[in-house]
């Protein structure tokens, strides 16, 4: 008898909006061509991958992802998790979810916990106080809970998009003075993206403790968290866990797995990338699960199948004319298999 199997997908829209509607101030709002050309292009994806549960980066419209359904033909079989009302004026995270599997109502967690604090006097006599007032999330993280098998306990997802790499536009601040900053804007304002990238994983990782610690819930996290597999951002998320393990002797409480070294464990070689600047090739996107997700933890319940990185439309830049997005597209597919003694503590 074949076991269920579910399989989750990341995909970065590249500003999904409705066509003639403004984007940001230094880009084009998208042509109905263009605008076709994406939805044909986004739509073919989804068809291709056929995943259970999507997660999606940088869109601007309900409208637009629902266009994205039909043109798949998935708008029966799948529900659009949009925030109501959104209507082309900001950047959110979403989702789409085959609807036998949703349950609940989604939720945008936009404000950091009410007890996130970043600040510290210094380690030692040598180090200066420091202090970091970000209070919420460039775009709202997305939370909602899926239940694909009956006797197994439900699944929260979290999908997430943390501050890009690229540095923030300081010449418009009321500090700035052109004379002295203007040779240092590029640092200081690629210092203040990786410090608000810091607290948002930071924050995330305070919300995923809360719901991990001490319980078997299931946990995946679907993101372009905008920084690679060995950076203090996926450190900070993931709990920097053991993956070396016998079997059946792994897991940790709250950590988190990458999908990607889940991979590489069954290749000989790594090609995972999912961004390409100036020839450099990195995995911004990642899809993190919980210990229940590993096939060494004494908690599996899921085990890993495979991984696949659609990122052949990396090699092209004409993004506009072929309709192609700036990411590469990433899905995991996982069996259900637990050990028994998961499975017992799973159903009490």
């Amino acid at each position: 008898m074949a076991r269920a199997r579910l399989s989750f997908t990341t995909f970065n829209l590249l500003n999904l909006n409705r066509p003639g509607l403004p984007l940001y101030k230094s880009s084009k709002p998208w042509t109905l061509e263009e605008y076709d050309a994406k939805i044909d292009y986004t739509a073919r994806q989804l068809k291709t991958l056929r995943s259970d549960v999507y997660g999606f980066q940088e869109l601007w419209h309900g409208d637009a992802l629902v266009d994205v359904l039909s043109g798949a033909g998935m708008e029966r079989a799948y529900t659009a998790l949009v925030p109501p009302g959104h209507d082309g004026s900001r950047i959110v995270c979403a989702g789409a979810v085959k609807s036998e599997i949703l349950i609940g109502d989604p939720e945008w967690i936009e404000r950091f916990p009410d007890d996130f604090i970043l600040k510290s006097g210094g380690d030692d006599e040598q180090t200066s106080e420091i202090a970091v007032s970000v209070s919420r999330f460039s775009r709202p993280v997305l939370h909602f809970r899926i239940k694909p098998v009956a006797t197994s306990p439900e699944i929260h997802v979290f999908v997430c998009h943390f501050k890009s790499k690229a540095p923030t536009q300081v010449f418009r601040e009321p500090w700035y003075d052109k004379p002295v900053h203007a040779p240092y804007a590029e640092a200081i304002g690629a210092g203040l993206s990786t410090i608000r990238r810091t607290a948002e994983a930071t924050a995330l990782r305070m919300i995923l403790t809360r719901l991990m610690k001490g319980t078997n819930d299931p946990v995946v996290v679907l993101g372009d968290v905008n920084d690679g597999l060995l950076s203090n951002t996926l450190n900070i998320l993931t709990g920097q866990p053991r993956y070396l393990m016998g079997f059946q002797t792994g897991g940790g409480d709250t950590d988190l797995y990458t999908a990607q070294t889940l991979q590489q464990y069954r290749s000989t070689r790594d090609v995972y990338y999912t961004h390409v600047f100036q020839n450099e090739r990195e995995s911004l996107d990642q899809i993190l699960v919980s210990q229940e997700f590993y096939d060494n933890s004494r908690r599996r319940i899921w085990s890993f199948k495979d991984l696949v990185v659609q990122n052949d439309h990396l090699n092209f830049d004409a993004h506009r004319d072929l309709g192609s997005n700036d990411h590469g597209v990433i899905r995991a597919t996982f069996e259900f298999n637990p050990l028994k003694a998961a499975a017992e503590d799973a159903t009490g």
